[in-house]
C-alpha cells in the first residue's frame, strides 16, 4: 500500500484579497490535523493563534505553532479549521477529512466524497 495525495486548495477566510493556494496534500488517516509549511502559513498571512505541543513519528516532542483559521476545499467540500506549522508538506489528517465527510477509497488509495453522500457531507452525531 503506497501512500495517498490530495490535491487541496488552502485560503484564508479572514483575508478575501489572498488567492487560495493549490497544494498535493499528503493524506494521513492515522493523523487528527491539518498541517502546513511555514511557507504555506506566510503566503495565507495565517495569524498564530497558539503554540501547541505535538509528537511526531520518530517519538520527539515539538512546540509547534498553531495557526487559523483556514478553509480547506477538496472537490465539492470544504471545511475550517486550524493548523500545526510544522514540516515541508502540507499533510491532511482525520479532522478535516472527517469535517468533509472524506474517505480514502480501499482499492484505488484515492480520496474521495464518501459515497454514501455523494452532494453533501453527512454526519453521525450520535
Amino acid at each position: 500500500m503506497g501512500l495517498t495525495y490530495a490535491k487541496i486548495k488552502l485560503s484564508n477566510p479572514r483575508n478575501a484579497d489572498l488567492k487560495p493556494i493549490e497544494v498535493n496534500a499528503l493524506v494521513d488517516t492515522g493523523a487528527l490535523m491539518l498541517c502546513i509549511s511555514q511557507s504555506t502559513a506566510i503566503q495565507l498571512e495565517l495569524e498564530e493563534l497558539d503554540k501547541r505541543p505535538v509528537v511526531i513519528a520518530d517519538g520527539s516532542s515539538h512546540q509547534v505553532p498553531y495557526v487559523g483559521p483556514i478553509r480547506v476545499d477538496f472537490d465539492n467540500r470544504f471545511c475550517f479549521v486550524g493548523a500545526l506549522v510544522i514540516g515541508d508538506e502540507t499533510l491532511l489528517g482525520a479532522v478535516p477529512m472527517e469535517d468533509m465527510d472524506l474517505v480514502v477509497h480501499p482499492a484505488t488509495q484515492k480520496l474521495m466524497a464518501n459515497p454514501l453522500h455523494p452532494n453533501k457531507p453527512g454526519y453521525k452525531i450520535k
